[in-house]
């Protein structure tokens, strides 16, 4: 895929709105711009947001769900880039491949997924994965499900949709429990620094690159 001059939207949480690293000019979609040689890539990412409404009240009100009304129609293409924080404070149940309203993960899914390609008919919608984290083996306490089965739905929805995947838990090169990957790319266990973002756009420029 040539992005040359094209318009990216990225619709993501408090790494695509670039939480740990030293500023902008390392956001890993301002990076993912540069690589790409992108017109305008325009940033949707709030911190601590989810896929799916959530059920008790919180400081993050604003799921994917509804957030993606907001982006303007005329990107040529459009990334989404979540799932992390479902996985790791959200109160929405798993869900199942039945559900279609954004009241479960599941649900939310395959409702964001469809919304987006009514929304845009002719651009193309690419899904991130969310990335390994620190302790993500450890299963959610509302689901009792670890991280990778939020990444393997995600998946499974996307395929129903024919939405090309870029799976960064399998293939993000950062383990943040290796401590030296920890160390250099993400301190915190979660969200990647400057070397991190960088290797985070680079490995999604080359997936975009072979669409």
């Amino acid at each position: 895929m040539n992005l040359q001059g094209k318009i990216i939207n990225v619709l993501g949480d408090s790494i695509t709105q670039g939480h740990g690293t030293s500023g902008p000019e390392h956001f890993y979609v301002n990076v993912l711009g540069d690589l790409v040689g992108a017109a305008e890539v325009r940033n949707f990412g709030i911190g601590g947001t989810r896929l799916a409404r959530q059920y008790g009240a919180d400081n993050y009100p604003w799921p994917f769900t509804e957030r993606y009304k907001d982006m303007p129609d005329d990107a040529d293409l459009v990334l989404v880039f979540g799932g992390t924080n479902d996985y790791g404070h959200g109160d929405a149940p798993f869900g199942g491949f039945a559900d279609r309203t954004n009241d479960t993960f599941v649900g939310a899914c395959h409702f964001l997924f469809s919304e987006l390609i009514k929304k845009y008919p002719f651009a193309r919608i690419v899904i991130l994965t969310p990335c390994q984290r620190a302790c993500g083996l450890i299963p959610s306490p509302v689901t009792g499900k670890p991280l990778i089965d939020y990444v393997d739905a995600m998946r499974e929805v996307a395929a129903h949709y024919s939405l090309p995947v870029l799976d960064l838990y399998r293939e993000g090169c950062i383990c943040p429990d290796i401590e030296k990957h920890r160390e250099m790319f993400m301190p915190d266990g979660l969200h990647p620094n400057d070397a991190g973002a960088y290797r985070l756009a680079e490995r999604i420029a080359a997936f975009l690159a072979t669409l």
